[in-house]
């Protein structure tokens, strides 16, 4: 076979062929703007210089302490400046990134740092007790490092070997930190929430946290230096990849431990804030702040708003505020959301009940998401573009992920036929937009976490009373969807209460998992005996 001119004498080198790494990003950012402000914390305020600094003594420090390239260094931490900082000094040390859910209980967050082998965490006092009892299980012990926040106003108990800001003063400022040789190298681990309750560790590469980075800016139209309020968690899909992003157009991080309305506005105003991302509790909670807490603002604002789409009410609330809300939509296995409902002029003259529908869309892909498309799961084939034929929505692109740590099979399914089969069903707009009608995988998101239904069931089920138990998402309109429980009860055990379920659950399930609404009732079934969830979900919402 002939080979083409252009393909003589023009291999790659080291050149004209670098691995992608969003690492590039601060670098670039510490030399260009080194005076500007990165990161804002209550009275503490770094440099992009300062924070490039300290990103360098953290992968030095790790790498003195004995932690090798391609080990797991975790997390658990809110939304603070050292949990930012871990986003580029554990990668700068060749190492994996594993934020951890800070509203789990010991027990699952015993399982992902065994699962994950993660050789050192960081922790904040908060989560101290958590901790404990997670390292506790452990037979391998991780390095702990205490993380002792100048903003946290409660007891501080140290359980670690160490002192974060000690563990900098170990750390070389001028760290001789080498870039990923390969872009396909992990960057990050994060754990989701499975059907099968057990979460599955989903790994992130360099290549796929580059582009996905870079497509926020993209998506969002952000400008050089944007001001970031961190609403959303970090621990979310690495914030969406937002730390990155701020990285990569110089723009500010001001850091937030907890969600609260009334700081949220403050800071909007007192910092200049001109963004932030989050589920839709957030909008409610800044729409129905009291009057005497409201500061207005004269500002741009923008926010991106993840998961349930927030009801009209709410959006023309926030649009009052001066707020310009976009619609997202993406899971952990694609780096954080990968579509939007990408607005139109036209659609602004609409009436406030359809320009909410519209908005309620998952939309259209991101610029870095190569393919996206609504299919029959099976056949494959494309559905029609009519808003009525239900498929599953399937993606392609260098942000997906690399796979499910030490899970082949879970894997192979998810990107079987070169898709990532998202479980989700959805349909096809006439305008290529897509719109979920609901979710396979039976997964609940309440105020931005998922919950898997059958975790919720397990710890049901474990009730000496209970016979079946079958648990569905119930909106509401604070926390987007919340666990209603279908419960049938053993004959002849006694009475047992709603409350006594709520109680039981509480003692093996992390707060925000615990059902909010039990039904005693027969479970309905198919004639094979399968329990007919579409029909527990229209009676929740009448409940």
């Amino acid at each position: 076979m002939n080979v083409s001119i252009f393909e003589q004498g023009l291999s790659p080198t080291a050149a004209n062929h670098v691995a992608l790494s969003p690492l590039t990003f601060i670098e670039r950012s510490a030399s260009v703007y080194p005076d500007f402000p990165a990161v804002v914390h209550g009275s503490t305020r770094r440099t992009w210089s300062e924070t490039w600094t300290r990103c360098r003594q953290l992968a030095s420090a790790l790498e003195k302490r004995g932690i090798q390239p391609g080990q797991t260094v975790a997390a658990m931490l809110p939304n603070i400046p050292a949990m930012f900082e871990a986003h580029f000094g554990v990668p700068l040390a060749g190492c994996v990134l594993n934020t951890l859910n800070i509203r789990l209980d010991a027990e699952a967050i015993s399982y992902m740092l065994s699962h994950g082998e993660a050789k050192a965490i960081l922790v904040d006092p908060e989560f101290a007790g958590v901790i404990n009892d997670a390292v506790a299980l452990l037979d391998e012990k991780p390095l702990i490092i205490d993380v002792a926040d100048v903003e946290f106003l409660g007891e501080t108990q140290g359980i670690g070997e160490i002192e974060y800001e000690a563990l900098l003063a170990e750390g070389d400022p001028e760290y001789a930190y080498q870039l990923p040789s390969d872009e396909w190298q992990a960057i990050s681990l994060n754990y989701t929430s499975g059907t099968t309750g057990k979460p599955k560790g989903v790994v992130y590469h360099h290549r796929g946290a580059y582009l996905n980075a870079v497509s926020n800016i993209l998506e969002w139209a952000m400008p050089h230096h944007p001001v970031y309020l961190w609403t959303l968690p970090m621990f979310h899909c690495n914030g969406w990849c937002f730390p990155w992003t701020i990285a990569a157009n110089a723009g500010v991080s001001v850091c937030l431990r907890k969600v609260d309305p009334k700081r949220i506005n403050d800071l909007i105003v007192d910092e200049k804030v001109t963004h932030f991302s989050g589920a839709p509790i957030i909008l409610n909670g800044l729409v129905n702040l009291a009057a005497d807490q409201k500061r207005e603002f004269d500002h741009p604002v923008k926010v991106t708003t993840a998961g349930a789409a927030p009801p009209a009410s709410v959006i023309a609330g926030v649009e009052k505020l001066g707020i310009e809300v976009t619609h997202v939509y993406g899971l952990t296995e694609v780096y954080g959301p990968v579509t939007v409902c990408a607005w139109r002029e036209e659609w602004n003259e609409l009436p406030l009940e359809e320009r909410a529908k519209i908005k309620a869309r998952q939309g259209v892909r991101y610029h870095m998401l190569e393919a996206l498309c609504v299919a029959d799961p099976v056949s494959m084939e494309p559905v029609a573009k009519d808003g009525q034929t239900i498929g599953e929505i399937l993606m392609r692109g260098n942000n997906v992920m690399k796979g499910y740590l030490k899970n082949p099979d879970a894997t192979a399914n998810a990107l079987e036929g070169g898709w990532y089969h998202t479980g989700d069903l959805a349909v096809w707009h006439a305008d290529g937009y897509i719109e979920i009608k609901d979710r396979s995988k039976d997964i609940i998101i309440s105020g931005g976490e998922n919950i898997s239904t059958i975790e919720v069931e397990d710890a049901i089920y474990s009730h000496p009373a209970v016979e079946e138990a079958a648990v569905v998402a119930k909106p509401d309109e604070k926390w987007g969807e919340t666990p209603c429980a279908f419960v049938k009860l053993k004959i002849g055990y006694g009475e047992v209460t709603e409350a006594d379920i709520i109680a039981h659950c509480r003692e093996h399930l992390a707060g925000y998992k615990v059902p909010k609404t039990v039904i005693f009732s027969e479970l309905p079934k198919t004639s094979t005996g399968k329990i007919q969830k579409f029909v527990l979900r229209e009676e929740a919402k009448q409940h």
